[in-house]
């Protein structure tokens, strides 16, 4: 009750605060968002519950009508996430998932500098389809047990959890904040960025950042073997039989892609193919998921997608946008890449105290209108945001591996925070020269 409290406590003042520089509505929204994102944040209800809020609240407060809010909880989009997280279940029911990982481990050297490498890397790699929760509960166990050496154990599970958060990156469905901007976008601009281009797009940004991590987490470490487990089972029928479906969507995929001009793809919706592999997995004889393991489905991801994108609808329709644009446009008249570097850097250490879905959803609104105001590219300058909220390695609170890894009492807090600053740094650069000099000429 306490916590209830002091959500609401904090969404009135923000509310008093707000009636200083925007009108009584505008100010009453952001009252609102600030009092769901201190529930988000300090957890007084359950993720799902407090996600359903706006369906009530914005109503009430006349933000938006009722019959408005409750359909951006069914977009599209949400159902891309639908498919790819049932073939993410499939596969970790069959432990397929346990195999992958240990195969990549095996791949780099038993030093320290290697088993980090390893370690972020393999995490990245299964973060990109699978949720980056389930992936950073798997391997840091593993991370620790590889070493008695505390200093080593602090390395390890960073590099478990700052790998999640690089890999979720990757393609459209490793993290929350992704389906938020293809959902925005496509809504406002009508653009869309298929699974093989958003891989595309991404991976010289992940690629360069999973060079540079696991270097800065091995700096100062001894040159001690550590041993891992090589005791590896053999791939039995069932997983083989999801390695091939694996195979097959990622052919569909890239037989979907358009390569402009030279091929327009199959022009199919690729929300309908991730659906359907999904739905596969339930096909008798070919699936292992039945109606018990759909019980597990996290369906207060869904109703967090739904909060985020009332909230940027609510921003776009008030005008609340366009205000925060105009607070902005001061900044318009800088280069293009310092611009970039800018909006990176406050995104990700912003998104180090909230949501990084939370905050993705009102930037959304905010660049796109600023970036319409000032004849930049809406996408890429979107793409940048939503990016950068992924990136942040400073607090636990930022993002669900950093607060995993955080949960084993092995890593300080301080450590995380002096770490994770330099990363965020050099992030937030990395972001923006890859968004200038690819990001530019693409979208």
């Amino acid at each position: 009750m306490q916590k209830l409290f002091i959500a609401l406590i904090i969404g009135i003042f923000i509310t008093i605060i707000s009636t200083l520089g925007f009108n009584t509505e505008h100010a009453i929204l952001l009252g609102i968002v600030g009092f769901l994102v201190t529930l988000w944040t300090n957890e007084a209800m359950p993720m799902g519950i407090v996600s359903l809020l706006p369906l009530m609240l914005f109503p009430i407060f006349g933000i938006l009508e009722f019959k408005e809010a409750t359909t951006n909880y069914s977009k599209p989009i949400i159902f891309l996430f639908i498919g790819g997280f049932l073939i993410a279940m499939a596969i970790e029911k069959i432990g397929l998932h346990k195999i992958i990982a240990h195969k990549l481990l095996l791949i780099f050297p038993t030093t320290p500098r290697g088993i980090i490498y390893s370690l972020a890397i393999t995490s990245a790699v299964l973060s990109a389809f699978l949720l980056n929760t389930t992936v950073t509960l798997m391997l840091a166990p593993i991370a620790i047990f590889l070493t008695e050496n505390i200093k080593l154990k602090v390395r390890f599970l960073l590099a478990v959890a700052y790998g999640a958060n690089l890999g979720g990156i990757i393609t459209p469905i490793g993290t929350a904040p992704n389906l938020i901007y293809l959902g925005f976008i496509s809504e406002n601009t009508g653009a869309e960025i298929s699974f093989i281009n958003w891989i595309y797009l991404t991976l010289p940004l992940a690629i360069s950042m999973l060079a540079i991590v696991p270097y800065i987490l091995s700096i100062g470490v001894n040159n001690e073997v550590v041993g891992h487990n090589k005791d590896i089972s053999k791939i039995n029928k069932i997983q083989k039989r999801y390695i091939y479906i694996i195979f097959g969507l990622v052919a569909l995929l890239l037989l979907n892609s358009p390569i402009k001009p030279y091929y327009d793809g199959l022009g199919l919706n690729e929300k309908m193919i991730l659906l359907g592999f999904g739905l596969i997995t339930f096909a008798p004889k070919i699936g292992v998921l039945d109606w018990d393991d759909f019980k597990r489905f996290p369906y207060e991801i869904l109703f967090l997608f739904g909060a985020g994108f009332t909230i940027a609808m609510a921003f776009m329709q008030t005008g609340l946008a366009v205000e925060i644009t105009n607070y902005l446009n001061a900044f318009g008249s800088l280069t293009l890449f310092l611009l970039l570097l800018l909006i990176a850097l406050f995104v990700s250490f912003s998104t180090e105290i909230t949501s990084n879905t939370a905050l993705t959803s009102i930037a959304m609104p905010i660049f796109f209108e600023f970036s319409r105001v000032n004849g930049l590219n809406q996408e890429m300058v979107m793409l940048v945001a939503t990016i950068a909220a992924s990136y942040a390695f400073m607090l636990p609170i930022a993002t669900p591996p950093n607060a995993i890894v955080i949960s084993f009492r092995i890593i300080k807090i301080k450590e995380m925070a002096k770490i994770g600053f330099f990363i965020n740094i050099i992030g937030a650069f990395l972001l923006a020269i890859v968004a200038y000099f690819i990001w530019g000429n693409v979208l």
